[in-house]
């Protein structure tokens, strides 16, 4: 009851906020400037066919009476239509669907590999684990994430090169590792669907991954060595507890708070950040439409990718925030 009482009132404030977002969104995708602007300017336009297609999309309103108008619409479903009078709902979630499917994947393998890897260091504090660790993270970190995917894909290409010189395919002739989006393959069964899908995700899942991975271990390892020197677990080797059961029953819990928030945060910046990982192995994720409605100055369009993203950060920091108290009993949530 405490945990619905809490989810309740965390809604009850993320809802007002998210609503003053999307008006100050909506102000500045306004002052932008006109999204029929490049339209008007062509040699030969009609104007009377811009003139009705403005008003049809009400750019001849006012700003803030078109943000209700859009508010309104978009809390009844209607997501309005963007400047090629596609429905925005259908264009956005679409590609919502495919970007949280690579986002997803990355996150979890980048959080349960930066978790091992934090807490092997922790525990191998200045040996070989550790420095190889710290090694591979500032590495990570300090490479550009176009710069990893691009280094990705020119592998992928020379290895499916080098397999196929050896006479070997993959199912049904495709490449084992592919370098484009899954939809530009055909599947026969589904065997074929299985392999499209693994060869399509693999590289940029391990490309949306890297970064995430450095900062998941260089915060476990770090909070993991704050709580291996607290006086609990000083308390729990003096009464000659095992190692492994002072670190796993005793540290490791507590040591995950500090990542769970990194985790929600993070998540949301992924999400949107994506751009430059879909457009360098050419998916039609959330970061093709960002790119379209930026180029576009599509207002609708990149009010409802805005929205979108500012809800899944503000569900993610509520997950995140309910798992604390999963973590730390000491945590009391209500």
């Amino acid at each position: 009851m405490n945990l619905t009482r809490y989810v309740l009132r965390r809604l009850a404030i993320s809802v007002p906020t998210l609503l003053v977002a999307t008006f100050v969104c909506f102000l500045l995708v306004a002052a932008a400037g006109d999204p029929l602007a490049e339209q008007r300017s062509r040699p030969g336009a009609n104007q009377d066919a811009i003139a009705v297609l403005a008003h049809e999309l009400r750019l001849d309103e006012g700003v803030v009476p078109r943000y209700f108008h859009w508010l309104g619409g978009f809390l009844s479903g209607d997501w309005g239509s963007s400047i090629a009078l596609e429905p925005v709902f259908d264009k956005v979630t679409s590609a919502y669907g495919v970007t949280f499917g690579l986002v997803i994947g990355a996150e979890v393998l980048a959080l349960v590999t930066g978790v091992l890897v934090g807490v092997v260091a922790a525990v191998r504090q200045y040996r070989l684990a550790d420095h190889v660790a710290t090694a591979l993270a500032f590495l990570l970190f300090a490479m550009p994430v176009f710069c990893i995917a691009l280094v990705l894909k020119d592998f992928a290409v020379q290895l499916n090169d080098w397999v196929r010189d050896l006479g070997l395919t993959g199912l049904l002739g495709n490449p084992w590792i592919r370098t484009s989006s899954p939809e530009s393959l055909e599947s026969h069964g589904f065997g074929d669907l299985v392999v499209k899908y693994i060869g399509a995700y693999l590289l940029p899942t391990l490309a949306v991954m890297a970064v995430s991975f450095a900062g998941y271990s260089r915060f476990q390892r770090a909070s993991m060595l704050e709580t291996l020197n607290t006086d609990y677990v000083r308390t729990a080797r003096a009464k000659g507890i095992s190692p492994a059961r002072v670190i796993f029953r005793h540290a490791f819990r507590n040591a995950l708070i500090p990542v769970a928030t990194l985790f929600s945060l993070n998540f949301g910046v992924v999400l949107s950040g994506a751009v430059i990982t879909e457009r360098v192995f050419n998916w039609n994720g959330m970061g093709s439409v960002l790119v379209t409605a930026v180029n576009a100055d599509d207002p609708y369009l990149l009010m409802g990718w805005i929205v979108l993203i500012g809800a899944t950060v503000v569900v993610a920091n509520l997950v995140a925030d309910v798992c604390y108290g999963v973590l730390d009993p000491r945590i009391r949530v209500g």
